[in-house]
């Protein structure tokens, strides 16, 4: 199990690192546009904070497997970031229109990466804290 925990913290701190390119890659700048100035600034805060989070469960997995898998309070933990991973999983279906990948090869090939990856996570981490 360490050793699965050790990999998503890993996927963790690349996809926290990922979150850099979100700006230009989405085209922020033209995009935001019409967005008033708090809605705009909600966005960017609410990235870098997402990331920030996500980048903190990674080095959290990889740092401190032991106390996690091993104590009362690293099984909360577990199990507290087993529900989040898990809502993570079903809003890849049900709150991103399938408009947005079905028919496009690269949109569809990450929308399935992701969905595979956000069940990975979810799944490690439902056996760690059921079986571990």
């Amino acid at each position: 199990m360490h050793i699965h925990f050790v990999i998503i913290g890993i996927l963790f701190i690349i996809l926290a690192l990922i979150h850099i390119i979100f700006p230009k890659y989405f085209d922020w700048e033209n995009e935001f546009k019409s967005l008033s100035l708090i809605n705009r600034q909600i966005m960017k805060v609410h990235t870098i904070f997402i990331a920030f989070t996500v980048l903190l469960m990674g080095l959290l997995l990889i740092t401190s497997s032991n106390e996690l898998l091993e104590t009362d309070l690293g099984k909360k933990i577990i199990f507290g970031l087993a529900i989040f991973w898990t809502f993570r999983l079903i809003i890849q279906f049900f709150g991103y229109s399938s408009k947005l990948w079905k028919g496009k090869l690269f949109e569809t090939t990450v929308h399935i990466i992701f969905s595979l990856l956000w069940f990975y996570i979810s799944s490690v981490l439902w056996i760690a804290y059921f079986d571990y």
